[in-house]
């Protein structure tokens, strides 16, 4: 299986000064997880090379066995470095794609147009998308075949307003996450502030906060084995 992860290149925390980025255990839980499935991963980002990380995110209360893992892994950061462009990224080379979250997204991801173009191909070939934390703000501007948001009508989640206003964001963000989820009609839900909650519905998976990370991963992966299983069927009714 090969699977696309696709990163935020936006470094600035909007005009605070502070830097943002991607986070930390939103790439590297859902790394593993795909890894140890014997996945080829892809990253990518809108400007290629090292997309930037949100210095809060390597903070000593922030880390977690896969962040720490993600320090010392030449390899992954090897794949950092030299993250593709988004530009040249093709829905038809992978079989599921992926978007960490961390602030970064809300600033350039929700906006690119490659990133909603791959994910529109994605949708229409009926291929898994899953987004965690402020991340599922990248379907804001997808659409179906039909013309209408990706997110019409389907279960979904992403980072709560509880929790934004509790990380002391909610006057700093461009946008509430949760409130755009559902001007765009999908059926938002949430758990407690920093609990582990996803959401799948059909080829959408997404997940609340970097809690929620590994378990969006390993849905994903769910989804494709089922789709390999049914694969070898079909093959063995020829």
């Amino acid at each position: 299986m090969n699977i696309l992860i696709v990163l935020t290149s936006h470094s600035e925390l909007g005009n605070t000064g502070q830097k943002t980025g991607f986070w930390i255990e939103e790439l590297a839980a859902p790394y593993y997880i795909f890894k140890e499935a014997n996945a080829n991963i892809v990253i990518a980002s809108p400007s290629g090379g090292r997309p930037p990380v949100d210095p809060k995110s390597d903070l000593p209360e922030n880390q977690t066995a896969a962040t720490i893992r993600f320090a010392a892994d030449a390899e992954l950061n090897i794949l950092l470095n030299n993250s593709h462009k988004l530009a040249d990224m093709r829905e038809s080379d992978f079989d599921a794609i992926f978007y960490p979250g961390g602030h970064g997204p809300m600033w350039d991801l929700v906006h690119d147009a490659y990133s909603i173009k791959l994910l529109e191909a994605f949708w229409l070939a009926r291929k898994p998308v899953g987004a965690v934390c402020h991340a599922p703000a990248v379907f804001l501007n997808a659409f179906n075949s039909l013309g209408q948001s990706i997110l019409k009508d389907r279960n979904v989640t992403g980072f709560s307003n509880s929790e934004e206003k509790a990380a002391g964001l909610n006057e700093i963000v461009p946008f509430s996450l949760e409130d755009e989820l559902i001007k765009k009609e999908a059926i938002y839900s949430k758990s407690a502030d920093w609990e582990p909650n996803v959401v799948v519905d059909g080829l959408l998976i997404t997940g609340q906060n970097p809690a929620s990370s590994a378990i969006v991963a390993e849905e994903i992966i769910k989804i494709l084995n089922h789709f390999s299983q049914l694969e070898v069927l079909d093959t063995h009714n020829v």
